[in-house]
């Protein structure tokens, strides 16, 4: 099976440079081809073969005069962005004929420099020694290695997110280990002012780092909303969101990684009920409609504020992949059952 291996590198300022031309190719790249696309099917056309978009907007783009310095940045992320763009059009096909599970797919979007930007080098466009990690037209990277890396990696993906660090996430096949067999088996039922209570009446109360920070979080957004979109300022307190954020999210991931792998440790079958996470998150009235609207209102955006700071959707995917990698049966009850009126001695 294959599994993801992330970790911090710290690029110098011409590094830094490099790699933002890198992002802004691989962006242009991405989009005109989007573009392209559109433009047929709003006139009836089919969309070109993924070899036929490399062609054009690669290798005839580099000798025009508008995209002639797609060539002072490697060819391999490039391509592997067209890569990625023909698989979303395939994700997005196969979801409308019904032949792709889960949630329905949608159509690939334009891609922004204001959001997180990566890029992707198969083998060939990068090498790994002691302490540095070598990408081509970018240079050796200084990276931490947190932990070792199980296998050679068949690709690295470069990713600089909102609040400006650097990742490498390298793609490696690992192999399924087995912990030894247990008799114990735990029902998981998760709430908001109790994380998770087990059915062997053990409760776990979350961090809930939104919830403990929500005036520096007010002050933060105050003094953004208070700035010009597109000066200095603004980007300053731009980036002090995008920190604090970033933040949140480590201490949330780090408590539910700890959480999910103690949890599949001390159990051979885990049970966990199947909850409509993104739909209890949606407001449920608009409180321009009636004054019992305009009341419930406060109260559901607290209510999906709390429901997002607990991460509910993300435990489920850590158990779901730790069970797949050690050898422990995970289930997922159906959310319309009605367990919790169901007696636990006679059943």
């Amino acid at each position: 099976m294959k599994a993801r291996y992330k970790y911090r590198v710290y690029p110098d300022n011409v590094q830094k440079k490099a790699l933002a031309k890198l992002f802004g190719c691989c962006r242009t790249v991405w989009n005109d081809s989007l573009a392209y696309c559109n433009e047929l099917y709003k006139e009836g056309k089919k969309k070109p073969s993924n070899a036929e978009l490399q062609k054009q907007f690669i290798t005839q783009a580099k000798k025009t005069e508008n995209r002639e310095w797609l060539k002072e940045v490697s060819n391999i992320p490039l391509q592997q962005s067209l890569n990625d763009l023909n698989a979303a059009y395939q994700n997005f096909f196969n979801s409308c004929k019904g032949k792709r599970k889960g949630k329905p797919a949608r159509p690939p979007k334009f891609k922004s420099k204001k959001s997180r930007q990566t890029a992707r080098f198969r083998k060939g466009g990068f090498k790994i020694s002691q302490d540095r990690v070598v990408l081509t037209k970018v240079g050796k990277l200084k990276i931490i290695w947190s932990r070792k890396l199980p296998s050679q990696p068949s690709s690295v993906t470069v990713i600089k997110d909102s609040a400006n660090r650097y990742f490498l996430s390298f793609v490696v096949e690992i192999q399924p280990e087995s912990l030894p067999q247990t008799d114990n088996s735990v029902g998981i039922d998760l709430g908001i002012k109790t994380f998770a209570t087990l059915s062997d009446g053990r409760k776990i109360d979350a961090p809930k780092p939104l919830k403990k920070r929500i005036k520096k979080y007010r002050k933060l957004s105050k003094s953004l909303s208070k700035k010009t979109r597109g000066t200095n300022r603004y980007e300053k307190a731009r980036l002090r969101i995008a920190k604090f954020h970033a933040k949140l999210k480590d201490t949330r991931t780090d408590f539910l990684h700890k959480l999910s792998t103690e949890i599949i440790n001390e159990n051979q079958v885990i049970v966990l009920e199947d909850l409509n996470v993104s739909g209890m998150v949606k407001k449920r009235c608009d409180p321009a409609t009636t004054p019992v609207a305009r009341e419930c209102a406060p109260r559901d955006r607290k209510l999906s504020r709390a429901i997002s700071d607990l991460g509910w959707r993300q435990f489920r995917t850590f158990l779901e992949g730790k069970a797949e990698k050690y050898g422990r049966e995970f289930r997922i009850i159906n959310r319309w059952q009605p367990t919790s009126q169901i007696c636990s001695c006679c059943g």
